[in-house]
């Protein structure tokens, strides 16, 4: 269970929330005791003058236990809001520019469930616990007043119950919870596939074969689910058993007074009540732990490219530069480059052009810092990126790419991802630069208009504009286009170029394409071939 403690770590910003809760908890578990108890006296006969008692208690009791409900799951909800934070910082750092974790669902599975089931972590195992190994001592001392072997055979039920049956399960549980994210994440994932691509799916008949998958994904889903249910009321038999073996205990030391035994009965009972649900947070414990490995290990992926531990001079030009770069994506494949060497000037228009996996979006992974080449050097004004950290370097370049993604939010959100303190001037100027200022002043809620999932508010032609404003908002002097009109038809690309020329004054522009259009501006054009690239036009 080491791995819980680490996640415990990442929840010490909150540690005075998850304090306070503990404290309300014990609160209202003793002046929910403290009710039995009472009740127990009064209908003994034993004292008469503590029924008065009674209802203050119980009005206490319910204020308590709603502020426990209140205290505890805030501190959980910003528990888990810093967790999911943590995660999405980690995957993309790790994932940057589309490395890592390639599945979207196992993504979701991971971002979603997974950190959903360390909810109960806090609630259903760590709190109740606590209150646990609180009460065991002082039920033994009460009960040991009276009869020192009863309270000791009632504690050991007790431990039981609360300890040894919770880490059973726990244990028993681990790979069962294992085998449920793993499920719940191949769910995701065929749900998703069948979704993103139902026009492909119904283009090709293929409805029936992927509700097949998807149901097989889902009885595999509720086969994980049985098994770690049937490993939970075991668990959760265990302690019923044992508390009704405390009941029988106390029923059977007939040298107690019907004075003491009531009351002693009904403490107990609501003791082990208390703790009742430990045996299945042990089971949920386990299951909680298979989640926070999935969690770590999607988090904690290194960066493609670590940060040096002393950054170097930060460079004062923007010329780029790439010397003898030999670059392969994995060790047993054949290089993508081979000695490429390209000297791009400040402000100088360039276009790389050659069929698809030559090595084109290679190139903008590695001046981006996304990738690290094995031979040769790569330098930004002079100062090798090596030498430099990542978000140095793409503060300085810009990648508009094919697949640029435009978030379900407002125009300004999507915009102020390039640049948040951003003011409205330089969000306009921005969006005149890629000429769609026109269009967005005609929308009633200007900068405020929803641009919808994948800027679906808007055309192909519409949302490359922009991702283009986007991109020059960013105030970086190198920008790297990528295909950046793949998709679009030759109208809206010729549109496109010819308002590039102009956007782009004063900028280094690395234009990336299998073909050119015949509008751009361009300096020099450079043919990616078998490892190297060779100038085409001067």
């Amino acid at each position: 269970m080491i791995i819980l403690g680490r996640i415990l770590l990442l929840w010490r910003a909150r540690l005075g929330w998850l304090l306070a809760g503990l404290i309300v908890a014990l609160a209202s578990l003793a002046v929910g005791l403290g009710l039995m108890a009472a009740s127990g006296l009064v209908f003994a006969g034993g004292v008469v003058l503590v029924a008065p008692w009674l209802s203050g208690l119980g009005v206490a009791r319910v204020a308590l236990r709603y502020v426990e409900r209140l205290v505890t799951h805030g501190a959980m909800f910003r528990a888990l809001a810093d967790l999911r934070v943590w995660f999405f910082r980690g995957l993309a750092r790790g994932g940057a520019g589309g490395l890592g974790l390639r599945q979207a669902g196992d993504v979701l599975a991971r971002l979603v469930g997974d950190v959903e089931a360390l909810d109960g972590l806090y609630l259903r195992v760590l709190l109740p616990l606590a209150l646990a190994l609180i009460l065991l001592p002082a039920l033994v001392v009460v009960i040991g007043a009276g009869n020192i072997l009863l309270s000791l055979i009632i504690g050991v039920l007790f431990l039981t119950a609360v300890v040894i049956l919770p880490w059973c399960a726990a244990r028993s549980c681990l790979a069962a919870g294992r085998n449920l994210a793993a499920a719940a994440g191949a769910l995701r994932i065929a749900a998703l596939d069948a979704l993103t691509g139902r026009r492909e799916v119904r283009a090709f008949g293929a409805e029936g074969r992927m509700l097949a998958l998807v149901q097989g994904r889902e009885e595999g889903l509720l086969t994980a689910q049985r098994a770690l249910a049937r490993r939970t009321a075991w668990a959760s038999a265990g302690a019923f058993l044992c508390a009704q073996a405390a009941l029988l205990a106390l029923l059977l030391a007939a040298h107690l007074s019907a004075v003491i035994v009531i009351p002693v009965v009904l403490l107990t009972l609501a003791a082990f009540e208390a703790v009742s649900g430990l045996p299945r947070a042990g089971a949920l414990a386990g299951h909680a732990a298979a989640a926070a490995q999935r969690v770590l290990e999607a988090a904690e992926v290194p960066p493609p490219v670590p940060d040096p531990a002393q950054p170097g001079t930060m460079p004062k030009g923007f010329a780029l530069r790439f010397a003898s770069v030999q670059f392969s994506w994995q060790a047993d494949r054949l290089p993508v480059f081979s000695g490429l060497s390209l000297d791009v000037a400040e402000g100088a228009r360039v276009a790389l052009l050659g069929p698809s996996g030559v090595g084109k979006s290679t190139l903008a992974a590695l001046a981006m810092k996304l990738a690290a080449p094995q031979l040769g050097h790569i330098t930004l004004g002079g100062v090798d990126l090596a030498t430099l950290p990542a978000d140095a370097v793409r503060s300085r370049i810009a990648w508009l790419s094919q697949a640029t993604h435009l978030f379900d939010a407002s125009i300004r959100d999507n915009l102020l991802l390039a640049r948040p303190g951003a003011d409205d001037p330089a969000l306009w100027a921005a969006l005149e630069a890629a000429r769609i200022a026109e269009l967005i002043r005609t929308l009633p809620d200007g900068l405020e208009t929803w641009v919808g999932e994948g800027g679906a508010r808007f055309s192909g032609g519409q949302g490359r504009r922009l991702a283009l404003a986007r991109a020059l908002l960013s105030q970086a002097p190198v920008l790297i286009l990528d295909e950046p009109c793949a998709g679009l038809d030759a109208e809206t690309e010729r549109e496109f170029f010819l308002t590039l020329n102009d956007a782009v004054s004063g900028r280094t522009l690395i234009l990336i394409a299998h073909r050119l259009s015949g509008v751009e501006r361009l300096d020099r054009i450079f043919r990616l071939s078998a490892g190297h690239a060779v100038a085409a036009a001067g």
